[in-house]
């Protein structure tokens, strides 16, 4: 009996590291451990792209990696037949990226399966079998126009994903969502899409296709409570991630004040900070952009006092301006931070001339008197000469006319007598028509 109890039990644990190693998350190419993230995972080799699935997998996502700008890799199944990225069963969700494919399969076919494609030499297939996100929360105290660098991860099997090309699958979107409260800035503001997630080794983000998706978010919002809502989807799944926080106004402000005589070129910028930071970890830096491409740099490292006056070089040219600026401090907790601060404007005007003196102000007067009996005289001669022409031209058309009168009465009174004459000798004709030329009969 104690013979057959230690088959049993050596079989069951045989049946369970099966069952792992089923699921376990194979390594696309060597993964370097970043810090406690991530969990080494056993690996197993695949030869020539083939992998085996046994029968105790429900579901699992395969994650390969291919040549870059690749085709699709063909899935090949057990009993033979094919599966591409644009023909396969409703059981399949396939995304298909530029340096790789993230196929969802539920139910897998036991048995060896085969990939053809451009894989890549020496990498390993990833077979996992639950994907989850992993989103670092937003720290507190947090600042309006704060920048921040936080990170998200996609986990599968509780381990870190990385293959080259994810940043392409996965699509990571960062919202805002107001608690709505009537005492908060932030009361009417809603839902607000803050930002994004990547990783391309752009902006904050360090390294492409490290696993770590560096968020690029946007501070810039009213300050109130909010719940941080972070998703990441594709056709495949979607995960979502959500954490409380509260956006505070920024603890470091700068504003510009003019001098007494506004015509003097000269600004000051008046800086203060709260009680949240610390003074002496506060520091500065503004450009200043004017007319004719003025852009001077400008750096305050000490301040003596929560509120200081920081003199601007003087102006010459006359125009617009604006000052960018940031600030870096450390919070009373010890977090480092760096703030962006709202533009400012201001304008460099020329000055106005003077009234003009009695002098001045007379031959003004005159100048103007002259001026209107000028064009005065002018629409005189303009109309003299406007009405002689009109009655010039009058006259030539009445002329005209009588002439063409004239004409038309001799050419009728011509027609008539014409007339007169036809009808005339018409009437001698038919007189001698009547003359009885016979001769009488004497009896």
């Amino acid at each position: 009996m104690a013979s057959i109890a230690k088959h049993s039990f050596q079989l069951l644990i045989k049946t369970v590291a099966t069952a792992l190693l089923s699921l376990t998350l194979v390594s696309l190419g060597a993964v370097a451990q970043m810090q406690s993230k991530i969990v080494n995972a056993s690996t197993a080799q695949e030869l020539k792209n083939r992998f085996r699935i046994d029968s105790m997998v429900s579901k699992m996502t395969l994650l390969i990696q291919r040549q870059y700008g690749s085709a699709p890799v063909v899935i090949v199944l057990p009993d033979g037949s094919k599966w591409y990225s644009s023909r396969h069963p409703e059981n399949v969700k396939w995304v298909d990226g530029v340096a790789g494919d993230m196929i969802y399969i539920e139910n897998p076919m036991p048995g060896p399966w085969q990939l053809l494609g451009a894989i890549v030499q020496g990498s390993e297939i990833k077979k996992v079998s639950d994907l989850q996100i992993e989103v670092d929360p937003f720290p507190q105290p947090l600042f309006r126009g704060e920048r921040i660098k936080v990170h998200a991860y996609l986990n599968g099997d509780e381990e870190l994903i990385t293959i080259p090309g994810m940043d392409y699958m996965l699509e990571w979107t960062a919202r805002f969502i107001s608690d709505s409260d009537s005492s908060d800035k932030n009361f009417a503001t809603g839902i607000v899409i803050a930002g994004k997630y990547q990783d391309n080794g752009e902006k904050l983000d360090e390294a492409a296709d490290d696993g770590e998706f560096t968020g690029d978010v946007n501070l810039d919002q009213p300050t109130g409570d909010y719940t941080l809502q972070v998703t990441a989807r594709n056709n495949i799944f979607e995960r979502q991630f959500s954490s409380p926080f509260t956006l505070s106004e920024r603890p470091i402000t700068a504003k510009v004040n003019p001098d007494e005589d506004p015509q003097s070129g000269s600004w000051t910028l008046e800086l203060a900070i709260t009680d949240a930071v610390k003074l002496e970890e506060t520091h500065f830096h503004f450009d200043m952009i004017g007319p004719a491409g003025l852009n001077i740099p400008i750096t305050l490292l000490d301040m003596n006092d929560k509120r200081t006056l920081l003199a601007l070089p003087k102006v010459t040219e006359y125009g617009s301006y604006r000052i960018k600026g940031n600030a870096v401090s450390t919070t009373m907790g010890g977090r480092e931070i760096f703030v962006d601060l709202p533009e400012m404007f201001f304008n460099y005007l020329e000055p106005p001339a003077p009234p003009p003196s009695a002098e001045e102000l007379a031959a003004i007067a005159a100048a103007e008197e002259a001026k209107a009996e000028q064009e005065a005289k002018d629409k005189a001669v303009f109309w003299i000469i406007s009405i002689n022409v009109s009655v010039l031209l009058l006259g030539v058309l009445a002329l005209i006319i009588w002439r063409k009168k004239q004409s038309l009465n001799k050419a009728l009174a011509a027609a008539e007598q014409e007339l007169a004459e036809e009808e005339l000798q018409a009437g001698n004709t038919q007189g001698m028509d009547d003359i009885d030329l016979s001769i009488p009969d004497d009896k």
